[in-house]
């Protein structure tokens, strides 16, 4: 009987990230590539398929997360490798370009692709039962669906993209055009571009056809157009790395429950309260000086990294104590974990004791319009914060501009003393900065939900563009 090929990708919704058990049922073998920190899912489906962890294989030293390998290696025993150009301070062992793992009848192949980072590795997949090419290649974060990485989260970025122009041409475009390939991330992780999919996988040559990047030929117009439109880099992403390259990390999120005073106590000690709810629930009431930013929409962790600091402590508001104990995990995802615990029984039992709570006002575009125009007298301030990209290729005429994860005070020109509109896109940036402007001593906040600048832009009404 031959032994059938163990293929899953396991989705890391909040983060975008991308991680895979492959193996051979037959054998009882299998190998973890890129594993995120909940390590879960992976035992579950090893007892499920019949097969051993033995080995953990990372693509790179990530910068957006925390890694999972010190967790699974505590619980399998499992040899992790990673390249030697990684500097990987923990126990492993060291691979090189050509390198080869054989779990069972499947193969594991490195294919050294540096650019995203000097250590970057691809791994193709070979089942030898059907043949010695590769059906399969996991990219790490070299190649995406319809994009690249960015070059720039370990060397200047000019170098990076040098070398990724390099390890996507002579590398993986060598690799047949109906070699699957499956990426270490979706669309919204801050580790590729805005062309990036949420598709799952693609093809060599699917991306070789319809990839924009792959019609660059020219290696400085490559470079160019990988560096041009560069995202801000992800937040903690030096410390996340030093935390991935160090000492193996096993330790998971353990969070207490707090009763109202106690919540109060840590507030006025300076710790961050973070509300997980949703906008609208934040909106209509909340404890006084805490930030919204809801776990129930992807970006979470990407968004508290951006805002928390992480020497401060953190304490989490939600419905309930699950809400609690989820935001935990995604904290420590990325780095976050002064965690200070979380407030038992949901903002209710805030309420429960009467005590104060402070609301957020809600506009749309078009009231946004009239309070901006037909009732000059209320002088209200718009705030776009978008990114410098976004506010550079079109704003509302007279707004200010400060992107959401730079608000640390009031913004440069703003009144507190008159009403303040935050402004994005769609809505969920600004319920994190009219969250932010609230507590930074803004008297009125207007969060304008739903939609945002493009809104503004298909009603019709003036904008304008360049620097």
């Amino acid at each position: 009987m031959l032994g059938a090929v163990v293929f899953r990708q396991i989705v890391h919704d909040d983060l975008g990230c991308a991680s895979y058990l492959v193996g051979d049922d037959d054998a009882g073998v299998a190998a973890v590539v890129d594993p995120r920190f909940e390590i879960g899912e992976y035992l579950k489906l090893a007892r499920y398929l019949a097969v051993e962890i033995e080995h953990v294989l990372e693509t790179h030293t990530h910068a957006d997360h925390v890694s999972g390998h010190g967790r699974l290696r505590a619980a399998t025993g499992a040899t992790i490798h990673v390249h030697r150009d990684g500097a990987a301070e923990y126990e492993h062992e060291p691979i090189d370009d050509g390198w080869e793992l054989p779990l069972g009848e499947v193969r594991v192949r490195a294919i050294h692709t540096p650019g995203h980072r000097p250590e970057h590795t691809a791994f193709a997949l070979i089942d030898t039962e059907r043949g010695d090419e590769p059906w399969a290649v996991l990219t790490g974060d070299t190649l995406f669906v319809n994009d690249v990485a960015r070059p720039d989260l370990a060397v200047e970025p000019e170098d990076g993209a040098h070398a990724m122009f390099h390890s996507l041409h002579e590398r993986l475009l060598t690799l047949p055009d109906d070699c699957e390939v499956w990426p270490a991330h979706l669309g919204g992780s801050l580790c590729g571009g805005p062309g990036m999919d949420m598709k799952v996988s693609s093809t060599i040559g699917y991306e070789r056809r319809h990839n924009s990047l792959f019609a660059e030929d020219d290696e400085s117009s490559f470079v160019q157009r990988a560096i041009s439109s560069l995202a801000p880099q992800p937040p903690n992403f030096k410390a996340i790395v030093g935390i991935n390259r160090g000492p193996l990390v096993t330790q998971g999120a353990e969070v207490l429950p707090l009763t109202p005073r106690q919540l109060d106590q840590k507030r006025n000690e300076g710790a961050l309260i973070v509300d997980v709810r949703t906008d609208f629930q934040f909106d209509d009431a909340h404890v006084p000086g805490s930030v919204s930013n809801t776990m129930l929409r992807s970006g979470f962790g990407t968004k508290l990294a951006w805002i928390a600091d992480r020497d401060q402590e953190i304490v989490f508001v939600g419905r309930d104590d699950l809400d609690g104990h989820e935001a935990a995990k995604l904290a420590v995802a990325v780095g976050i974990s002064r965690l200070g615990g979380f407030l038992s029984g949901g903002l209710t039992s805030w309420r429960a004791e009467g005590r104060d709570v402070a609301r957020i006002d809600r506009v749309d575009v078009e009231e946004l319009r009239a309070l901006t125009t037909d009732e000059p007298g209320d002088g209200t301030q718009i705030l776009d914060v978008r990114e410098d990209k976004e506010w550079r290729e079109g704003r509302i005429p007279g707004s200010l501009h400060e992107p959401y994860h730079d608000i640390d005070s009031l913004p440069d020109g703003i009144d507190p003393d008159r009403p303040v509109a935050a402004i994005c896109m769609s809505g969920q940036r600004s319920a994190v900065a009219a969250s932010l402007l609230k507590r930074h001593g803004a008297k009125r906040v207007l969060h304008v939900v739903p939609g945002g600048v493009g809104t503004w832009e298909r009603l019709g009404y003036p904008m304008e563009n360049g620097r």
